[in-house]
């Protein structure tokens, strides 16, 4: 069952009511979405570096609204993020959600924290939610979505060090931050679990304020290279789209060595070129978390505070699209009973 640090039901009648207004379907998938809709709720979505098409991280917050409108019926607005952009420029995206009546606004990413501060306070009849955040817990309009992302991480971080034939496994995360820093730990704990003595190479693709490291493939690609070239036979891209150049430096890399996806499902989503090199994904539903958030506003009874997923109720866990993985499952799933039952603790920081 989903911990709660914080779960408080607001009755919201008034702003979330449902409205029957004739059945139909939404146009488009990014922009303004109106189509005929059955509620009467409007939801806004701000996305991360990547945005729609980042085969990560995007696309799972993106599936999440895509299935609530599906089975729902509501006008939505999905607003586009840059590389290089300032937090006042996140305010405005948010702004322009609230201003256009939108309710609930998603903010997919920690980047948003800063600048949800600044704007939540202004919308006071505005529910928002922020993925991957708790900062923001005590302002009573923004619910947090997170996850345990070191739980899942150490559940594909044995699955690399049973699969690595050299003993040398690589962690690429996006930007250096105290969320990527949890797959990095929970990645490294989890293969030194299967092999105390392996090696595992760490490199960050750029340092805060700086997000680029979302979406640099190419750097990606040259950083998995420099890995392989170490010796690397597995490694692990927690970078949103960058993994894409992580998956091509694996490819060329050749016979033997692997990539792990991260958020979604990437044997599944990557293009058809490298998809037989990835091995698993760590699963976080991102996903889940948005269709939840979202059916709670059209019920009625949105919910606020600190919404935590974890192993507990599938909110990670890793991927077994990729036939080639199913000779480590035995011990990912006893790892993950002994996870779930508190015999191991997973530690969050490196």
């Amino acid at each position: 069952m989903r911990r709660v640090t914080k779960m408080v039901t607001v009755a919201a009648a008034a702003t979330f009511a449902l409205a029957a207004c004739g059945g139909g379907s939404s146009e488009g998938s990014s922009g303004d979405s109106t189509g005929s809709a059955t509620s009467d709720i409007k939801v806004g979505l701000a996305y991360d570096v990547g945005g729609r098409g980042d085969q990560s991280f995007n696309d799972s917050a993106a599936a999440g609204l895509d299935k609530a409108k599906t089975e729902f019926g509501f006008e939505t607005k999905e607003l586009e993020a840059s590389n290089g952009e300032t937090d006042a420029q996140r305010e405005e995206r948010l702004r322009l959600l609230a201003q256009g009546g939108y309710n609930p606004v998603i903010a997919v990413g920690y980047a948003y924290a800063t600048a949800l501060g600044k704007v939540a306070p202004e919308f006071a009849d505005t529910q928002f939610a922020i993925i991957d955040d708790s900062t923001l817990e005590k302002t009573a309009n923004v619910t947090s979505l997170v996850f345990a992302e070191e739980q899942g991480s150490y559940l594909v971080g044995a699955i690399a060090a049973e699969a690595s034939k050299t003993g040398n496994v690589g962690y690429v995360g996006g930007v250096n931050t105290p969320l990527l820093q949890k797959f990095e730990a929970g990645f490294t704990q989890g293969a030194k679990a299967v092999n105390k003595d392996i090696k595992v190479q760490v490199k960050y693709l750029s340092q805060p304020p700086d997000f680029s490291g979302f979406g640099a493939p190419d750097k990606a690609e040259t950083t998995a290279q420099g890995m392989i070239d170490a010796d690397a036979d597995v490694i692990y891209a927690a970078a949103g789209g960058s993994g894409s150049g992580v998956f091509k430096a694996i490819k060329a890399a050749g016979a033997d060595h692997w990539a792990i996806g991260v958020d979604s499902d990437q044997y599944l989503t990557a293009d058809a070129s490298v998809k037989d090199i990835i091995l698993t994904s760590m699963l976080k539903r991102v996903d889940t978390s948005v269709y939840d958030f979202v059916k709670s506003a059209v019920d009625g009874k949105v919910l606020t505070g600190v919404q935590e997923f974890d192993l507990s109720d599938e909110g990670v866990g890793y991927s077994t699209s990729n036939s080639a993985v199913e000779p480590y499952e035995a011990k990912a799933d006893e790892l993950k009973k002994q996870i779930i039952d508190g015999e191991i603790k997973v530690s969050a920081t490196p």
